[in-house]
């Protein structure tokens, strides 16, 4: 038989606020234990919350950047559980009145060599609280709780059963990430717990209409153990299935060293959890001002960034979305460019700009294991460099022992070219008497290139550039073998 997998995701993204999302306290990651946790976030008796603003201006800031309807009056309700890392008893959440409803992601993956797009449309993105954290090792057999996460602002973005494949979930879950971070509304750090995924996950026969039972697996904090735990799970399901047994709507916990998962608990429904209006606090207005106030901050957006750079820089589109992965990288390259050509789009230009970008520097970072905003070399440094490309002073060969000498803290573009030697030689008569030299050695593969074979070519260009010890302008020596070569 064959199987149609249907997923979901819940993804709790974690707000960039100072404070939490109903007391002062600081949501500064990496505080002693229980340092962070206030009267209001303990719910001691006589406290009462009070809304972050900052918090809300996140929510609608994520709202329109995908086009989602902002509630303008949204409620707050309490959802009961029990569980030693909720020092109420209950979390204050949303239930029925949404502050963000709607929306969509557009994601793009490539799967068997082909690039594939997609859009996901998103059900709802409620505001709430995060929960404490449990600490089960270094206590002589016992837990610990840390409440300095409890009241932690959260957005809860739930999306429509869209995604087909644990490919597209991960494609969905890099995207939304990106987008938040881009937004500013999240630090995206995920060993930190900003950003968590829970997925919803089943599996019916191809054609049927109707979802089988899901599973949700919770809180996996990292793309790869997300791809991993669907994969797992899809193949539990369709092998119970096979055998004769049944799926059951439980929650699940991935188990990255055994690479399974395992139940956790049977599937809570609303009802289960009492849902009511938080009595303590008021339902939310958003006005239109306030909106408008929030549209007129937000940057531009990835979608908008990568159409510009294809349209004005000519780029081609895998190069626009590389380049607009995050807003350092596309800032650090609008830089670049700026420097490089300041009269205005330069597509050339624009080409060297992005391809040293996203091979050299990133590459130069990757292994440094730091990000673009710490870069060694700043952009204009760089595009000295590149300006050295253009003018025929280096080769990319030599470019690229130029910026090393950068990253390791030389200054100046062209004190390095001097004082290694790097300038190549591009006077024609002295490359035409080293070319002279090389075809008077080597009439072998003068003799090979005049009957037809290029690789012969190929051969006395390297001879002239071993002569000149890689100073040679590559291309003039090309071009005066060709015209004394005959061809």
């Amino acid at each position: 038989m064959q199987w149609e997998v249907v997923i979901g995701l819940e993804t709790h993204v974690q707000l960039a606020t100072r404070s939490k999302i109903f007391s002062g306290a600081s949501t500064a990651f990496g505080a002693e234990p229980n340092t962070q946790a206030s009267a209001v976030d303990l719910a001691l008796p006589g406290t009462l919350p009070v809304m972050n603003r900052a918090a809300v201006d996140c929510a609608i800031r994520f709202g329109l950047a995908v086009n989602a309807q902002i509630a303008p009056r949204s409620v707050f309700a309490r959802k009961n559980y029990f569980y030693p890392d909720l020092p109420k008893g209950y979390q204050i959440s949303q239930l029925e009145m949404p502050v963000v409803s709607g929306g969509a992601v557009a994601i793009a993956w490539e799967q068997g060599g082909q690039q594939c797009e997609k859009v996901i449309r998103l059900t709802r993105a409620h505001l709430e609280e995060d929960a404490g954290k449990s600490l089960h090792e270094d206590f002589h057999g016992m837990s610990g709780i840390d409440l300095n996460r409890a009241g932690t602002p959260l957005l809860e973005v739930v999306t429509e059963p869209d995604m087909r494949s644990a490919r597209e979930a991960v494609a969905y879950a890099k995207a939304l990430h990106g987008l938040v971070v881009w937004l500013g509304v999240c630090d995206g750090n995920m060993q930190e717990g900003s950003f968590r995924c829970d997925a919803n996950v089943s599996v019916r026969p191809v054609g049927q209409a109707e979802f089988g039972t899901r599973c949700e697996i919770k809180n996996l904090n990292s793309f790869r153990f997300l791809e991993r735990a669907i994969e797992h799970e899809v193949r539990r399901q369709i092998d119970l299935i096979e055998d004769g047994g049944r799926v059951v709507q439980e929650t699940r916990l991935y188990d990255p060293d055994r690479d399974e998962t395992r139940s956790m608990r049977s599937k809570e429904d609303a009802h289960d959890y009492r849902y009511f209006p938080d009595p303590d606090l008021p339902p939310l207005v958003i006005a239109p001002q306030w909106i408008e106030e929030v549209r007129a901050s937000l940057p531009e957006l990835p979608g908008a960034l990568r159409a510009r750079f294809e349209a004005d820089y000519g780029l081609s589109a895998y190069d626009a979305a590389t380049l607009s992965v995050s807003r350092a990288v596309s800032g650090y390259f609008e830089s670049v460019l700026q420097a490089l050509a300041p009269s205005g789009a330069d597509r050339a230009a624009a080409k060297l700009a992005a391809n040293w970008v996203m091979v050299d520097v990133a590459a130069a970072l990757n292994r440094d294991g730091i990000e673009i905003d710490a870069c060694p070399v700043p952009p204009q440094r760089l595009a000295m460099l590149l300006r050295r490309i253009q003018d025929g002073t280096v080769s990319g060969k030599q470019a690229r022992e130029v910026l090393q000498a950068l990253w390791e803290g030389a200054s100046e573009v062209d004190e390095v070219i001097e004082a290694r030697g790097l300038r190549q030689i591009s006077d024609t008569g002295a490359l035409a008497g080293i070319v002279d030299e090389v075809l008077a050695a080597n009439q072998k593969s003068v003799e090979e290139f005049r009957s037809g074979k290029e690789k012969a070519f190929n051969a006395l260009v390297g001879q002239v550039m071993r002569a000149s010890k890689g100073k040679a302008n590559p291309q003039q020596v090309s071009e005066l073998l060709r015209s004394k070569l005959g061809g």
